[in-house]
């Protein structure tokens, strides 16, 4: 049976953002161990608790950090970012580490409407 795992990054207590993308290759690192094929990363924006804004970023970090596990979003949210250039990073990442990325699509906001209106400058 094939099996992947979702993480958001979280940012626990008594970390910052750094200690949580460092827990989070850890992780990484022991579900290719155990044999989790692949790793969904959320994006999640202005979330205190939450180190995923950037997940074309912790993706790359991720596949950089591991062997065999296939890496991928667990949902870009297309509202925030210009389908076009969401296309580009990830056939950029699917070169550099072929047959380990993956795309997962979104159309919700993923954060507050403040901070939606400020990712989408202004657009509706």
């Amino acid at each position: 049976m094939k099996l992947s795992a979702l993480n958001l990054v979280p940012i626990r207590e008594g970390q910052n953002a750094q200690d949580a993308i460092a827990s989070h290759i850890k992780l990484a690192q022991h579900l290719e161990k155990i044999g989790i094929e692949r790793m969904w990363i959320a994006e999640h924006h202005n979330m205190q608790n939450l180190a995923s804004s950037s997940t074309q970023l912790l993706i790359m970090h991720t596949l950089a950090n591991t062997q065999t596990l296939k890496v991928g979003s667990g949902g870009v949210m297309l509202p925030n970012h210009s389908p076009y250039v969401v296309a580009e990073q990830y056939g950029t990442l699917a070169t550099i580490f072929p047959g380990r990325v993956e795309l997962g699509l979104g159309r919700a906001p993923g954060t507050d409407g403040l901070t939606a209106f400020a990712l989408r400058k202004g657009r509706k």
